[in-house]
């Protein structure tokens, strides 16, 4: 695989090169800068990039913003956002054009090796990674929507394993149910959440997007 990092913390650029290139991928470029970032993803044409959303000159936003550039640019663009806190609105801006291809992490998250990695070739395949932390806080907040108020217990943790990105195989493991059980809840939420059938990858989006939207 292919990327491009934009981090301006040396160490952390740096430690992320290593992991990726000791595990097999290809770092083509590693920035510390938003413009650096657009002009590295034009150049190679990456299979992901992992953004800090924190870039200079402003130290606000600027990785967010160049990483939504990209996208709109680029319908394929995969970017996985790395940030020392939950931002729930970066989350979901991120969600909403409903393609996917898309991740949110916390800094810590890149820590745990086989947590980050797993990120990488979950948003690079076209599906969403987002951290358990930034889940738990999302369903600690009140819900202010009759459909998420509407799901049971059960389907609230399918659709917090959804958010965090997890396939069918890895919810029925992760919560010890039958795969058809799982099925039949994410079609219960799906129903809950009025998304009429459509591409499945893209209704899993749009779920966790409405979850977000209400928090």
């Amino acid at each position: 695989m292919r990327i491009v990092i934009a981090e301006d913390l040396l160490l952390l650029r740096e430690g992320m090169v290593r992991l990726l290139t000791d595990t097999g991928h290809t770092v083509v470029a590693a920035v510390g800068t938003a413009p650096a970032l657009l002009d590295a993803a034009a150049e190679h044409r990456p299979d992901l990039c992992v953004v800090d959303v924190r870039l200079p000159p402003g130290f606000r936003d600027e990785g967010l913003r160049a990483a939504l550039r990209l996208r709109a640019g680029d319908p394929s663009a995969r970017v996985l956002i790395v940030s020392q806190y939950v931002e729930r609105a970066y989350a979901a801006e991120l969600l909403a054009d409903g393609r996917g291809g898309v991740g949110y992490l916390l800094k810590d998250r890149v820590t745990a090796l086989d947590d980050f990695l797993d990120a990488v070739e979950r948003v690079a395949g076209g599906g969403t990674a987002l951290d358990p932390e930034v889940v738990r806080q999302l369903f600690a907040r009140g819900s202010r929507d009759r459909g998420i108020d509407g799901l049971t217990p059960r389907e609230r943790e399918v659709l917090g394993l959804m958010a965090q990105g997890l396939s069918n195989s890895a919810i029925c493991a992760a919560l010890h149910l039958a795969p058809v059980s799982v099925e039949k809840h994410i079609t219960s939420i799906f129903v809950k959440l009025d998304l009429p059938p459509a591409d499945d990858a893209n209704r899993r989006v749009r779920a966790v997007l409405a979850y977000l939207n209400e928090r």
